[in-house]
């Protein structure tokens, strides 16, 4: 997940942005005719507890930066959504303006409005259990001053990871000291699997997901009634500096319990739901169920749109329906680590008990329509959710759909292939699209038939086929210009904020260009240091260069020190391979040295001849095999490469 929520592109770009057409007029006010908006029982719990509301609104640097400010939001004011912004989905942004401070139960607070996802606060018996430390130190520090400013300034004694994302634990060094963790004062706890988990979304594939999370959150979009308001979850994600300490505690039986200065927790594990490492957790003393991102009041994502492993809706129910089962009957208070809490039991049992079918509804229909043959489009176009649950906000797709989910359904148990051999090995989008425009007559032609298309509110169909003639012809403005149209009329329309977001800051770029955010380094000190070797050397390994690796062959021998670890990295084939717990009488040097100055090598905080001069490495055997690996790895790529159009050589 992203760390920025500035928007350093210009306000005026909102001037550019049309006004919502009578056809989006009439689709919003048709979906508004269809919803429960007397319900206004979420008003009331939002409210719920407050003891303050976040300071002023903002959390601001010493040098005046702001990493986190409502006052963005101050447009966000009525009950009546402007034409520009689906009803429903202005409802939400409505309730996720609810921050500060909260009381939920005796012994237990929550931090919500600081950042996208909430930190929940337990007082033990001599300290405080942090539950999911936000996503910066600054904001996360920022959060405990606030609960510190209104309750008894008791030590941090635990800190709870419930999952992999970086929004449930990167504020942690903002709330303790590592030093302190070492030293066995402050217990760091998290699902079996965890830093793993980290490792594939935050390292080996953490630079595209990046990127495709400024169309997920709308970081760059400005705010407004055309822009962006809301990020389904909450309102965005918090900026400041992201950390990480490893677990010195893992859950790895299905069900444990634990008690933690004082308080008993029993941690259920939800494997490949929300997050590949998952667990909820009980609170029998304070009969508090804590759902951590299973059961928001929203549908969630099967996939997000910044891409992820897909998850399992039907596993996903399971758990829901065995937290029903197990701790519900002792439960009066539900909380997660998104929104707000559900209290009582009967109000309890009917929220999750909707959250439970609502994924195995989906998941169900889903593979109901794959067995009668039907593809992944006209799945997602026939599936809808039945009443029951389409009349209910608590799962309304603000932040994931049912389109979306259905097509991941289909890719975790059929793949990205439909099954028709044209779509097996089709052209790459460039040289199709030209063909396409081609055959169709001509960008021009094209144009003028989107333009009268677009008159009669087919936004989906202008957007698709102005997609072919701007990769056909990257520099077309007039396409450019009708795709951002279209693009931003759906935009306006879309229930959920994530679509929102992708579509208006897909318009942005079309007509404004690629925002050049400063370069920043994905791998940080925290992250790497918390990578075991094996996943370390798996991101080491898909950044050679087969081409400089032409012709090499050879192994190295590594050993660490502080790790008390070996193995062996092998380069044949113009492919790397390691195998840890191994060496090879084969191979061509010995390379002794640390974890630590590994890493420091990667994040270019040190070079090799540096490290050699001071002992941290040390090569017996050949070193210029040592000097020629590091010299076939690919520089990371850069964050802003192109989306909307082909990119430069393809």
């Amino acid at each position: 997940m992203a760390t920025s929520s500035a928007v350093p592109v210009p306000a005026s770009h909102l001037d550019a942005a049309r006004d919502a057409e009578a056809a989006t007029r009439a689709a919003n006010a048709a979906l508004a005719a269809n919803l429960p908006f007397s319900d206004v029982r979420d008003f009331e719990a939002v409210k719920h507890g407050l003891i303050a509301p976040v300071p002023e609104g903002a959390i601001t640097t010493a040098s005046g930066t702001a990493l986190w400010n409502l006052g963005e939001y101050a447009f966000i004011n009525g009950e009546l959504a402007p034409s520009t912004v689906n009803p429903s989905l202005w409802r939400m942004a409505r309730l996720n303006m609810a921050n500060g401070l909260f009381k939920v139960k005796e012994r237990l607070y929550q931090l919500r409005g600081f950042d996208i996802s909430n930190m929940t606060v337990i007082e033990g018996d001599s300290g405080l259990i942090l539950i999911d430390p936000l996503t910066t130190a600054e904001v996360a520090r920022a959060a405990l001053d606030l609960y510190y400013a209104h309750r008894p300034r008791l030590p941090v004694v635990a800190v709870i990871y419930t999952h992999s994302h970086l929004d449930h634990y990167g504020g942690v060094r903002g709330v303790v000291d590592e030093a302190d963790v070492k030293a066995g004062k402050v217990a760091v706890v998290a699902p079996a699997g965890f830093m793993e988990a980290i490792s594939g979304e935050n390292v080996l594939a953490g630079l595209p997901m990046m990127r495709r999370a400024q169309f997920q959150f709308g970081h760059l979009l400005p705010r407004g009634a055309k822009g962006q308001i809301d990020a389904g979850l909450g309102k965005g994600v918090a900026r400041g500096t992201p950390g990480l300490i490893a677990p010195t505690l893992s859950i790895a039986k299905p069900i444990e319990q634990h008690t933690i200065d004082g308080v008993k927790i029993v941690f259920q594990l939800a494997p490949e739901t929300e997050a590949p490492e998952e667990m909820h957790m009980f609170y029998p003393d304070l009969g508090v169920l804590n759902m951590a991102e299973n059961a928001c009041p929203v549908l969630h994502n099967f996939i997000p749109l910044r891409g992820a492993v897909a998850r399992d809706p039907r596993v996903w129910s399971k758990y829901i329906g065995d937290a029903l089962k197990m701790y519900v009957p002792q439960a009066d208070v539900l909380i997660g680590q998104h929104h707000w809490p559900t209290w009582g039991h009967d109000a309890i049992v009917d929220y999750l008990e909707a959250q439970r079918d609502l994924y195995k509804h989906i998941h169900d229909q889903t593979l109901r329509y794959m067995n009668k043959g039907w593809r992944p489009a006209e799945i997602a176009e026939a599936i809808d959710l039945p009443p029951g649950l389409a009349d209910r906000w608590s799962v309304r797709g603000y932040y994931g759909t049912v389109s979306h989910n259905v097509k991941a359904v289909y890719q975790r148990y059929l793949s990205w292939y439909d099954g028709n051999p044209c779509n097996l090995h089709p052209l790459p989008p460039a040289p199709a699209a030209k063909k396409f425009v081609e055959y169709m007559g001509g960008a021009a032609a094209v144009i003028a038939r989107a333009r009268a298309d677009f008159a009669r509110g087919e936004y989906r169909w202008v957007a698709q086929v102005m997609k072919e003639v701007i990769f056909a012809e990257p520099d077309n403005k007039d396409a450019r210009a009708l795709c951002a149209d279209a693009l931003e009329q759906m935009g306006y329309q879309a229930e959920s904020a994530t679509w929102r977001n992708a579509f208006l800051y897909g318009a942005q770029e079309l007509r404004h260009g690629v925002f050049q955010v400063p370069a920043r380094s994905l791998a940080t000190a925290d992250t790497l240091a918390g990578l075991s070797t094996d996943v370390f050397f798996d991101a080491l390994e898909i950044r050679l260069d087969p081409a400089k690796a032409a012709g090499q062959s050879f192994m190295l021998n590594w050993r660490f020190t502080d790790r008390d670890e070996e193995m062996v990295l092998t380069l044949r084939n113009c492919t790397l391979s390691h195998r840890m717990g191994e060496r090879s009488e084969e191979a061509a040097a010995q390379v002794t040295t640390t974890r630590a100055t590994l890493d420091a090598l990667v994040l270019r905080k040190t070079t090799a001849p540096e490290a050699l001069m001071s002992g941290a490495l040390r090569i017996e055997g050949d070193p210029s095999k040592f000097a020629l690996l590091f010299g076939m790895l690919d520089q990371p790529g850069t964050l802003m490469f192109d989306i909307l159009t082909p990119g430069e050589g393809r």
